[in-house]
């Protein structure tokens, strides 16, 4: 390896370092309560360090949204890829729940933490996270043209489906379902999403 390769490892190697314990911190911390030097002591690096990567805490979080929206995108579109339109819309559900229960971290930063949203409408994060909603809206097109859903309002009956899956995710995310401590939460809302598919079909 020459010296040029190795300093760009370096340096993706310590852009990845930042960038994982600045979402370890805003996750623990929340995102006001979080500085550049809370990060750069984290890391044993000086705030100087940082500043060679991101220009402020800011455009750390948008860099933390955007690799989630990728992620999150690119397993919902593979989701999406064959079958009829109601077994491609209750697959996109299980996704949903796969990808949230895998990657809490991503899901509390991309959807539920308050943070700065200024110029989140001009970055790709934000693009990728419309694609992403895209994708529910045309699949429940797809559905009303199949024959489902009474209603003919595809905007809001993706935001019904989104705000019930979002809900059930949000729980588990930030621990508000100690109550069912003696079920499988996992099961517990992967079950609760079959029982609404089944009344998806049922509209």
């Amino acid at each position: 390896m020459g010296i040029a390769e190795r300093k760009e490892r370096e340096r993706q190697e310590m852009r990845s370092m930042i960038l994982s314990t600045a979402a370890q911190l805003f996750i623990e911390e929340g995102f006001e309560k979080t500085s550049i030097r809370n990060i750069a002591e984290a890391i044993e690096y000086s705030p100087a360090t940082i500043y060679l990567y991101f220009k402020d805490k800011n455009e750390l979080f948008h860099a933390l949204s955007e690799e989630g929206f990728r992620k999150f995108f690119t397993e919902l579109n593979e989701a999406n890829q064959s079958g009829k339109p109601m077994d491609r819309m209750k697959r996109l559900g299980k996704q949903y729940l796969k990808f949230a229960i895998e990657n809490p971290g991503y899901y509390d930063l991309m959807f539920i933490m308050k943070a700065p949203m200024e110029s989140h409408h001009n970055d790709e994060g934000w693009d990728l996270g419309m694609k992403s909603h895209g994708i529910l809206t045309s699949l429940v097109k797809e559905c009303i043209d199949d024959g489902y859903f009474k209603s003919k309002d595809a905007k809001l009956l993706s935001f019904m489906i989104w705000s019930f899956v979002h809900g059930a995710v949000s729980f588990k995310i930030r621990d508000r379902m100690k109550m069912y401590e003696e079920l499988d939460q996992d099961e517990l809302m992967s079950g609760a999403l079959d029982y609404f598919n089944e009344m998806l079909e049922k509209l």
